[in-house]
């Protein structure tokens, strides 16, 4: 991942020059917890598809374009997140204390909804109806699959076809509109977006189930987060929903108590069954299912650079610590 980010720091350098200029504001507090956003780094894989995906439609779309695009998927991402940390009370993103933790709850709320009015002030600015109407129809199916997600926390029964559900709308939509919208930007050709929105919508799917077996697998030091964090928050992940299938009946109950009751007392043994059960690999497989989709949609791309950065994306998904 290391090697891939880095071969593109000449575009991650001008959408972090786009994003800090477009975080200025008269109030002081706004552009403080901007600035500790953009210090927290991150991958920034949503812009970089965005960015990527319009170089396979057409390499030589105007940069400052395609990077103010890149800007506003990264504003609508990291709104999720401010909002996200917040409900989940969360303290630590990125290895840093979380916005919340540092300024409190009203604070981070209300710069999250800076960030969302930001973005589509952009987006007005481009002036292209088929991506606004994308981030529109995006935005509103992330709120909710927050909403969804919410309402299944606490609930040992959740499916994994409900799961499946939750994690469509609140990661993989984004992912699959961070795609098509590069795609629409670069010259809106209709089986190369439709290709593009098949492989964003796969590989957000395989990265949340990825987060989600590092929540059981992961070195919290690597991640930058707490380990076990969903089982404190009740979510019924698929690690979590495959040990309660595959494991013991003493440690699926042990499982569905802690799910219901929203409780981290007893992650070290939950984890080591989810660990020994087969649980892990069992989405792993599952991830490794999105990633073989996502590159099957990318075989009707004409072979190109920015092709390769995809295909290369689409194999670091399912191999990675963090």
């Amino acid at each position: 991942m290391k090697a891939f980010l880095q071969a593109l720091k000449p575009e991650l350098q001008c959408l972090n020059d786009v994003i800090t200029a477009r975080l200025r504001s008269k109030v002081p507090l706004v552009e403080e917890i901007g600035e500790h956003l953009i210090a927290a780094g991150g991958k920034r894989l949503r812009p970089l598809l965005t960015i990527i995906s319009a170089r396979c439609v057409e390499p030589d779309q105007p940069t400052h374009l395609i990077h103010d695009l890149a800007a506003v998927i990264e504003f609508l991402h990291t709104a999720t997140l401010l909002h996200d940390d917040v409900i989940d009370v969360s303290a630590l993103r990125r290895g840093r204390p979380t916005a919340n933790a540092t300024w409190g709850n009203a604070p981070s709320v209300l710069v999250g909804d800076f960030l969302y009015s930001r973005a589509f002030q952009m987006l007005v600015e481009i002036n292209h109806s088929g991506v606004m109407a994308e981030l529109a129809d995006t935005t509103n199916l992330i709120a909710e699959g927050e909403v969804l997600q919410l309402t299944r926390a606490g609930d040992p029964d959740t499916t994994e076809e409900q799961y499946i559900e939750v994690i469509h709308y609140k990661t993989a939509r984004l992912f699959e509109a961070a795609a098509r919208c590069g795609a629409l930007l670069a010259g809106d050709k209709s089986e190369h977006v439709a290709a593009l929105s098949r492989y964003g919508h796969s590989i957000g799917m395989a990265f949340q189930l990825m987060d989600d077996y590092l929540d059981y697998a992961g070195n919290a030091e690597v991640m930058g987060k707490n380990v076990g964090d969903d089982l404190a928050e009740g979510k019924p992940t698929l690690p979590l929903i495959k040990a309660m299938q595959f494991a013991e009946q003493h440690d699926a109950t042990l499982i569905r108590n802690a799910i219901a009751q929203k409780s981290g007392e007893h992650l070290q043994a939950i984890s080591a069954c989810v660990r020994n059960c087969g649980a892990l690999d069992a989405t792993v497989e599952l991830a490794k299912h999105y990633t073989d989709n996502a590159l099957t949609a990318l075989a009707t791309l004409p072979n190109s650079p920015a092709k390769h950065q995809l295909q290369t994306l689409a194999a670091l998904a399912v191999n990675r610590e963090s």
